[in-house]
């Protein structure tokens, strides 16, 4: 059940969302009610974020996303946006599994940072076990508009 915030596509289409914006990602476990909430504008209009809380996880900052570019693909009709596959390393476990992953536009603090995508496919749940953990993106990307 993967998606895209209202809100971001609205400043995907404003161009205030771009490859060049501050794009983090953050965990969030399974009392979450971002996977019901898209019309959130902010982080801090969940509900219930309930971030991931294992070792080896820094809650409040996100993991920044690295190589993030846009591609056309025109014999498809389509473009998307894609970035470097995210590792946690020595990832412990957390007081609930892993649910899914919020791709979010940066802006100062957690709370204030604009939620762009919730995604729960490649892997989720899962639960911390000491190992790496990858977030492996789609090969069509993490975005795709189609």
């Amino acid at each position: 059940m993967s998606f895209v915030y209202t809100d971001a596509k609205r400043a995907f289409l404003n161009g205030e969302l771009t490859a060049a914006s501050d794009l983090r990602l953050i965990l969030v476990m399974t009392n979450t009610t971002s996977d019901t909430e898209e019309d959130a504008v902010t982080i801090g209009d969940f509900t219930t974020l309930d971030e991931y809380d294992g070792s080896g996880y820094t809650q409040n900052v996100g993991v920044a996303l690295a190589s993030v570019a846009i591609t056309k693909d025109d014999a498809n009709d389509r473009a998307f946006l894609d970035a470097a596959d995210v590792v946690f390393s020595s990832l412990g476990a957390g007081a609930r599994q892993s649910q899914a992953a919020i791709v979010l536009k940066w802006s100062a603090t957690l709370a204030g940072s604009l939620p762009v995508a919730y995604i729960d496919q490649g892997g989720f749940p899962f639960n911390g076990t000491g190992s790496d953990v990858t977030i492996q993106w789609n090969t069509e990307g993490i975005i795709r508009l189609a």
